[in-house]
């Protein structure tokens, strides 16, 4: 009888471990994709609607961009496609692209693809830009073309120019995002334009670094480290040191491999700024 109660008393405590095990698998938390970001375009064809998001408000400059494809006739979303896209800047006498990067899956499992654009100009009354998103999906291809509305920034967040080897640039501001009284993780993109359509990545330069508060006797601030990539076809690392809240101008200085400066001066009692910076206030 002791025996029979002992056994008893095992399968109920097992039973009770594998229905606590089961609630807490059950109870795991299902990660909200769209957490932080929100749709500002959607696209359809006649078999998909493409929806577009961002963390915050598309303009000209860097903009990291987010892709859902949603499948019309099921109303799911797709998690197989391989997407690729090309911007087009329509002027009245060209037309060009901007440095852009690969379009890749966020996580396996999930629904959303991500990118970078760097939009190098905004649009205006008679000029705009456009965005193709070329996809494919179990062998078949399909396409969207939608007009993207990318407005003037308010701050120096991209840079255009010819460098003193005579060719042309563009210094892209990523992140932070948002900036604080503290030693930031700084990201920058450096480009150059190999003609109108192709502006790859610049590989193993230095983006020198002097945030100055020009209302504060242009002070500069401690700690700063150039930002460098970590890896080939990669954007740029560094950190920047900003020590109270207000309008910044971070001064920059572009250099090759071998220490020639492409753009950018350094900071003296007698140059105030430098024609290579980004600034905002916060």
């Amino acid at each position: 009888m002791k025996s029979f109660i002992k056994n008893m008393l095992v399968m109920v405590a097992s039973g009770i471990v594998f229905s606590s095990c089961s609630s807490n698998e059950d109870a795991k938390p299902v990660t909200d994709e769209l957490a932080g970001i929100t749709m500002f375009k959607e696209i359809a064809n006649d078999t998909h609607t493409i929806e577009l998001y961002s963390h915050m408000t598309v303009e000209q400059g860097y903009n990291e961009i987010k892709i859902r494809i949603k499948d019309n006739a099921t109303n799911s979303y797709v998690k197989d496609a391989e997407v690729s896209w090309n911007p087009l800047m329509h002027m009245s006498m060209t037309t060009h692209s901007c440095p852009k990067s690969a379009v890749e899956k966020v996580t396996p499992n999930g629904t959303l693809y991500e990118g970078y654009l760097v939009f190098q100009m905004p649009q205006n009354d008679t000029e705009y830009w456009d965005l193709k998103i070329d996809y494919t999906i179990d062998g078949a291809t399909y396409t969207a073309t939608t007009t993207i509305d990318v407005p003037a920034s308010t701050e120096r967040r991209v840079n255009t120019f010819t460098g003193t080897d005579g060719e042309k640039y563009i210094v892209a501001y990523a992140e932070p995002h948002h900036p604080k009284a503290a030693l930031n993780d700084m990201i920058v993109g450096v480009f150059k334009m190999q003609d109108l359509m192709h502006f790859p990545v610049v590989d193993g330069y230095t983006l020198k670094i002097d945030p100055r508060m020009p209302s504060m006797g242009n002070h500069g601030s401690p700690n700063n480290i150039d930002a460098t990539q970590k890896t080939v076809g990669g954007l740029y690392n560094g950190k920047m040191s900003l020590t109270m809240t207000g309008y910044w101008k971070i001064n920059l200085q572009l250099v090759k491999p071998d220490g020639t400066v492409i753009k950018g001066e350094s900071i003296t009692d007698s140059v105030t700024e430098s024609s290579l910076y980004f600034d905002f206030e916060f």
